[in-house]
């Protein structure tokens, strides 16, 4: 940043002295949290003078992007011991087999750990691989803490696959009522290692504190992983924030494109990194080079799509805000919002995640996504295109009825995912899809 005496801090040296018009145009342009830097090289050249900064021991190429490597399995030169321990990229391990560790996966994995601020990055092969890594630190006996409004693969995924087969039960709770958590907490019986949350929650964008949580957590000697994936990165680091493991679908945001199906777990914790990787090995729901090379692709632009689909998100928020055909808009960025403080406080910025409630029944809801022409009507999120859809007929259609009734996820419930459209389109197309399915409905 740009200081007092017209110095920038945050490199190994500072610049000369610069004046005050440079100054204004330097801070206009380094909107993004100094992230830029830390996605396109892992390692900031100007503070590391490593030369995995610089990518020699990686790339003695000289190519400035890295190489896909397709080899499944890699020459040694003495029996059991592996070449390359010393390419950052191997993670200290060297290569012997493409599952057991891929030079195109390790930078990427590397890439996401700094991303994260953590010291390390575990990749699967899509996010519930990631999930049930996690969960494969547990042994039967033990219980799972979860948020209750969390995404519908890992609720049926914990109700269907954890809780009955692999003896691990499973509560559902909402983590900002305190009678509510240490009700569950005593009956528990000291059996809970894990409490899972997401924030903002799936798809009410329900914010819970954290660090609150993180707390709760330790006080009862468990551990806290947390769904980072609607946030991303750029906008939260939950590790910073005490959680031990952090879970990202790398399908949405961190890839951004709709191309790839991935999943990531980082920690700080180097047991866990090692259960982690034991288990990505052992389990083997490893990504391919390819999609690892596009993910990483994807993560050097991020703090741009992210930035660029908050904007558009703010906007359209406010505008349904106003909108007569709508009864509710639940967005972290409104004061509106019931979490908004912890939000701002938490958070880097809102994100580009919206839901609405539209005025009248099921019927209307599929008329506004059925008329929209510029959002998809379309499942995922997190990409550079807007989508739109309804979560109880699509992704939370497997939550029991009652418990979507209790969670607030109704049928005129209407989640955006925002992207990078123009803004003017993206509103124009939500008044015409409004307009058009509740003409003749009683509006606000």
């Amino acid at each position: 940043m740009v200081t007092g005496n017209g110095h920038i801090n945050g490199g190994a040296a500072s610049p000369s002295a610069v004046d005050q018009t440079v100054a204004d145009a330097i801070a206009a342009a380094d909107i993004y949290h100094s992230c830029g830097t830390t996605y396109l090289h892992i390692d900031n050249p100007l503070t590391t003078n490593s030369s995995a900064a610089m990518n020699h021991d990686a790339n003695p190429t000289g190519a400035v992007v890295p190489p896909i490597s397709l080899a499944t399995t890699f020459r040694q030169n003495t029996p059991g011991e592996p070449m390359a321990r010393s390419d950052p990229n191997s993670w200290g391990m060297g290569y012997e087999y493409s599952r057991t560790g891929n030079p195109t996966r390790g930078v990427f994995e590397r890439a996401v750990a700094a991303a994260e601020k953590t010291k390390y990055c575990v990749a699967f092969s899509s996010g519930s691989a990631a999930t049930s890594a996690v969960i494969h630190l547990l042994s039967p006996g033990e219980k799972v803490l979860s948020i209750d409004d969390v995404y519908g693969g890992t609720q049926r995924y914990f109700r269907k696959v954890v809780n009955p087969r692999m003896g691990i039960d499973v509560d559902f709770v909402d983590f900002g009522n305190e009678d509510e958590v240490q009700s569950k907490l005593k009956s528990g019986d000291g059996k809970i290692k894990l409490f899972w949350l997401e924030t903002p929650t799936n798809p009410t964008l329900k914010v819970t504190c954290i660090r609150s949580v993180a707390d709760l957590a330790k006080q009862n000697n468990a551990l806290l992983a947390v769904d980072n994936t609607f946030c991303s990165p750029y906008f939260q680091n939950p590790a910073e924030l005490g959680a031990d493991l952090v879970v990202h679908s790398v399908t949405k945001y961190i890839n951004g494109h709709s191309d790839v199906v991935m999943g990531v777990v980082c920690t700080n914790d180097e047991d866990i990194y090692k259960q982690l990787r034991f288990t990505q090995n052992g389990v083997g729901a490893i990504p391919s080079p390819f999609d690892c090379f596009l993910a990483l692709r994807g993560l050097k632009t991020l703090h741009l799509r992210m930035e660029a689909a908050a904007r558009n998100a703010n906007a359209i928020a406010l505008f349904l805000e106003k909108h007569d055909c709508v009864s509710k808009v639940v967005y972290p960025g409104l004061k509106s919002h019931p979490q908004h403080e912890i939000a701002t406080r938490q958070q880097n910025g809102y994100g580009a995640m919206i839901t609405f409630y539209c005025i009248g029944g099921r019927e209307q809801a599929a008329k506004i996504l059925q008329n929209l022409r510029v959002f998809a009507l379309a499942e995922s999120l997190g990409a550079i295109e807007s989508l739109a859809e309804s979560p109880s007929l699509m992704t939370h259609a497997s939550v029991p009825d009652e418990q979507r009734k209790l969670l607030g996820i109704e049928d005129t419930l209407i989640r955006l995912s925002v992207g990078v459209e123009s803004c003017v389109d993206l509103i124009l197309d939500l008044d015409s899809a409004l307009n058009a399915a509740l003409s003749g409905v009683a509006v606000k």
